[in-house]
């Protein structure tokens, strides 16, 4: 039986394993990485690159192992186009990954951000090298957003986290043709008073589908004298009904502790958008943003996360 507080997630000891000092060009900072496996092995890693007047695009980079010998795109592999997608214009953030069958494709659900505020942007490609977007999918103020890999039923399924009055929760909502979006539903609730998560959630990478149901990692917020702290947590969710919560954990499993996470652009903040499982179906590679400043890699086991759950979450 896992511990309460054992140790879930060990940060590698080369942290951060990307930085904007290793870009091929000019940025001024990296992090937030979407993250998928390729049909060769390969990690591929779709990185948030801030430039210098505070605008973000992606840019891939690639690894054999997914832990070292990163070959990054000598330029942006996915630029804003405000020209055509007005709700770019100031930039395209926080990438989530997830390969679907049925389209032999990839899709990447990310936000866009501009007058409005976020929104919730989808694009699909085959190579990250050419995209199909779709536009805003989800209206401001929205972000913090993935596909699951299949229908359920007969729709696609979206997990999100619009911004209601006082609150910030994470919805589900569905769709035949993956651009009109219906049947939402809150399924994960940001908690009140003194929990960790108190003052807004948001999901962390995109589900991992297993046997038990969907793994979902989270992020939640919570407000102290010296702002804003954000940690990660667990829950599950049916594999039929994804809008159904199994178990949820009370405590937080991963926080800022290293240096490169407390101290940064933001700090006190560990920030996933990427997760790869291997090709054992257990071992987690979870990529994140450190202080939003770096990318950082920390190790896991979907058995043991599952296991914690079971054990501990209601």
């Amino acid at each position: 039986m896992p511990e309460q507080y054992e140790t879930l997630f060990h940060r590698h000891r080369g942290n951060p394993i990307l930085t904007a000092a290793d870009w091929p060009y000019p940025v001024h900072t990296v992090f937030n990485p979407g993250a998928t496996r390729l049909q060769d092995g390969t990690t591929l890693l779709l990185c948030r690159a801030e430039d210098r007047r505070g605008h973000s695009h992606l840019c891939a980079a690639r690894s054999a192992n997914g832990v070292d010998g990163w070959l990054i795109d000598p330029r942006p592999t996915l630029l804003p186009d405000p020209e055509h997608w007005p709700e770019e214009l100031w930039g395209i953030e926080d990438p989530r990954i997830t390969y679907v069958p049925e389209l032999n494709r990839y899709a990447v659900v990310y936000t866009s951000y501009s007058h409005g505020g976020p929104g919730v942007s989808l694009a699909l490609t085959e190579d990250f090298t050419t995209f199909e977007r779709y536009g805003v999918i989800m209206q401001p103020e929205n972000k913090d957003a993935a596909l699951l890999p299949h229908r359920i039923g007969h729709a696609w399924a979206l997990i999100h986290r619009p911004v209601e009055p006082h609150a910030a929760h994470i919805w589900i909502s569905y769709s035949t043709d993956l651009r009109h979006w219906g049947s939402h539903k809150r399924i994960l609730e940001a908690r009140l008073g003194a929990w960790w998560d108190a003052n807004k959630i948001g999901l962390s990478p995109q589900p991992i589908e297993t046997s038990d149901g969907w793994l979902m990692i989270y992020h939640g917020v919570r407000m102290t004298p010296a702002g804003c702290l954000y940690r990660l947590g667990l829950a599950l969710f049916d594999r039929d009904t994804p809008e159904h919560c199994l178990l949820r954990g009370n405590t937080w499993v991963f926080g800022p502790e290293a240096p490169y996470e407390r101290m940064g652009d933001v700090n006190n903040v560990v920030f996933p958008c990427g997760i790869t499982v291997g090709a054992d179906g257990d071992t987690i590679h979870l990529y994140y943003g450190g202080a939003d400043s770096c990318i950082a890699l920390a190790t896991s086991s979907v058995r043991l996360l599952l296991d914690w759950l079971h054990s501990y979450g209601s």
